[in-house]
């Protein structure tokens, strides 16, 4: 799908590719076929649904460069040998590869519980979701959130990937709390289809949203 003169797939759950000029770009690769080799990789945590090594060895070659949270990195030191760089990074921390901007942003859950207490995703792990931005366009992919009050601060958003399917991120009812926020001007769902929620979220997220962005289900 172009979208800004951007190609955007979805290739499952909350990974994506996409190709700009002769950049190709992927965000939290899991379970995918092969495909084109990537100059950057971001990865939003360590959680086996996002940061998967199977998925990255099929994509990485020497001018790859890595972006990721800083607890990836017992999961993907094996690479810093074969690939360009490897670059962790924490909410807050802006980066520049060529002409694109990266920025990460705090990702977490505030009322989603594995145990009484105790969130699957704790704000003081330091997950990312990042803000990418590539030709003026902003990118903003959530990574595993609830609705955060950092949100509130984010710029302008041109397309925002939002997990929708609940249990461990948002709701299709919290995602759209979060188009109210930040705006976006495109939303796509994700975090669906794979391990939790369904095709019936993304199209409930895109119903109670009305109007208020464009909705692409890819």
């Amino acid at each position: 799908m172009e979208i800004f003169n951007l190609d955007i797939n979805r290739l499952n759950h909350a990974s994506f590719k996409i190709k700009y000029k002769n950049k190709i770009i992927y965000f939290d690769p899991y379970e995918i076929n092969n495909q084109e080799k990537a100059d950057i990789i971001l990865i939003t945590h360590e959680h086996f649904d996002h940061c998967d090594v199977e998925s990255l060895k099929k994509i990485i070659n020497i001018k790859t460069i890595i972006v990721a949270s800083v607890e990836c990195k017992s999961k993907i030191m094996e690479f810093k040998s074969k690939i360009s760089n490897i670059i962790y990074i924490n909410p807050g921390g802006i980066i520049k590869i060529g002409d694109i901007k990266i920025q990460a942003t705090a990702s977490y859950n505030t009322n989603k519980f594995k145990l009484p207490g105790k969130v699957f995703h704790p704000k003081k792990d330091n997950k990312c979701g990042f803000i990418v931005t590539i030709d003026g366009k902003n990118i903003y992919h959530a990574g595993d959130t609830d609705i955060i009050p950092e949100m509130k601060e984010f710029p302008e958003i041109h397309i925002a990937f939002l997990p929708i399917s609940g249990i461990y991120v948002m709701t299709p009812k919290e995602a759209a709390e979060v188009v109210d926020i930040i705006q976006p001007m495109i939303s796509i769902p994700m975090h669906y289809g794979k391990i939790v929620g369904t095709i019936e979220d993304a199209k409930l997220f895109r119903d109670l949203i009305g109007e208020k962005s464009k909705v692409e289900i890819i």
